[in-house]
């Protein structure tokens, strides 16, 4: 491993990359601890470190999040072209059966834990999962980030997307960032922030929304109607064919130009129990409007999207549309946190601090299969067929692999180098022969064979 924790001791950097490795495997519900390495010297051993790790003061939030952020920056110059695509994005964190623990927040369909926001970089080339620069877990005692080393008190979701994006921004990344948000932050207030603090932003709004099509003078139309309005005109264009749900399907674009010109409603808390709507002036803001919709075969509307954005002309509406489609990929980074790798919500750390350390390092285990996955040296196709073959997984005609079988099958290649220092290969094939052949005693004569009946 070539990141390091910044500032820290020889033993805390090795523990460090110690549990990244661990990391890689895949938990199950049941065993959601890190897979200990043979390395290890017991497995009590391991969990204890793991725990004074978590709990040692200098394993900071930003020191753990160096990493990730350096590994962001150089996959930006290497695989973005014009842009860094950033998609925002929350997921809760469900513990609503550990109540223990005491600063879980309530969030929808009974959920009980923690939430969860994360800006994933993708490459601009092909939507592909580079790193990410910034995650945030929000807690009813504070809000936790890897900005910052102490908990501070939390705002509304969208409130806490300035920082965030600000922090982006002023990293290294060689390319201005793309934010990528969906429908949660449809909010007119939030955009004219946004816009003036020159942040680039894609954000899908709800069919509710009303505008002002063609400029300050146009007629005002909710967002269904300036559909219509391009399906008449037949500005739908073919771009291409997309996966939804499992099948390819067909994908046209149109674009218009349009005002948000209406007073923004804030909600704000005035109080522990009572929230406030406040009505918010502001300027008019012309904004690109994309209207992207997946048709089948016989032309049936499967799926529209209504996209705001305010990048510049050059980039055209068939890029923005996709760019909107990429933004999925970070729920693939969520599934590998969660069901398909990590089993985040079955980690027994006694406290959200923990989590959110330990958060960290699990995703810089992602990092490490992004890596491979991405990679385009000259033996990075042998390695990712020999990982795959470790992983045991099955995969899908015309695939070669697939990041849970990357992030599973590294821990099979780790380990097999950790046991190699330890056992030579004859021993280990002896062993192998004595658990296939029954585990039997080869020194044991063998029994008499039974007679046959009759």
């Amino acid at each position: 491993m070539n990141l390091s924790l910044p500032g820290v001791e020889k033993r805390l950097q090795d523990r460090y990359e110690k549990l990244v490795e661990e990391h890689t495997g895949h938990a199950h519900n049941v065993a959601a601890g890190p897979r200990i390495l043979p390395g290890e010297t017991t497995v009590q051993a391991a969990a204890m470190a793991a725990w004074r790790f978590y709990h040692n003061p200098r394993a900071t939030f930003t020191r753990l999040a160096q990493p990730l952020v350096e590994a962001g920056c150089a996959a930006a110059q290497q695989h973005c072209c014009d842009f860094a695509l950033v998609a925002l994005d929350w997921s809760w964190l469900d513990y609503r059966h550990q109540d223990s623990r005491t600063d879980r927040m309530a969030g929808k369909d009974g959920v009980l834990g923690y939430k969860l926001l994360a800006a994933l970089l993708l490459s601009d080339r092909d939507g592909r999962p580079l790193a990410p620069l910034c995650e945030q877990l929000q807690t009813s005692e504070g809000l936790f980030s890897s900005r910052f080393d102490r908990p501070r008190r939390s705002g509304t979701a969208l409130d806490e997307l300035a920082p965030v994006m600000n922090f982006v921004t002023d990293l290294p990344l060689g390319k201005q960032p793309v934010f990528i948000i969906d429908a949660e932050a449809d909010s007119v207030f939030h955009l004219r922030l946004w816009h003036k603090r020159r942040f680039l932003f894609l954000v899908r709004v709800d069919t509710d929304r009303k505008v002002l099509l063609g400029g300050s003078d146009g007629e005002e139309m909710l967002l269904p109607d300036v559909a219509k309005r391009l399906k008449r005109d037949k500005a739908f264009r073919y771009v291409g064919k997309v996966k939804y749900e499992g099948r390819k399907v067909r994908q046209y674009v149109a674009e218009a130009a349009v005002v948000l010109h209406r007073p923004a409603w804030l909600n704000r808390q005035v109080d522990v129990d009572r929230w406030q709507r406040f009505v918010v002036p502001g300027k008019p803001l012309p904004l690109r409007l994309v209207v992207t919709e997946l048709r089948d075969k016989g032309g049936k509307v499967l799926e529209r999207w209504y996209l705001l954005s305010n990048l510049p002309a050059e980039v055209d509406a068939a890029t923005i549309a996709m760019w909107y489609y990429w933004r999925w990929t970070i729920e693939t980074f969520y599934k590998l946190l969660k069901s398909a790798g990590q089993q985040v919500e079955h980690w027994q750390q006694d406290d959200s601090r923990a989590i959110f350390k330990r958060l960290l390092i699990a995703s810089m285990a992602c990092v490490l299969a992004w890596r491979l996955a991405n990679s385009q040296a000259p033996q990075a196709d042998e390695a990712r067929r020999t990982v795959m073959r470790l992983s045991g997984r099955q995969l899908e005609h015309g695939k070669t692999y697939t990041l849970e079988g990357l992030v599973a099958g590294i821990w099979v290649l780790l380990a097999m180098m950790a046991i190699l220092q330890v056992l030579p290969l004859g021993r280990l094939q002896e062993i192998a022969n004595f658990v296939l052949n029954g585990s039997i005693d080869g020194s044991t004569a063998a029994p008499t064979p039974l007679r046959e009946a009759g």
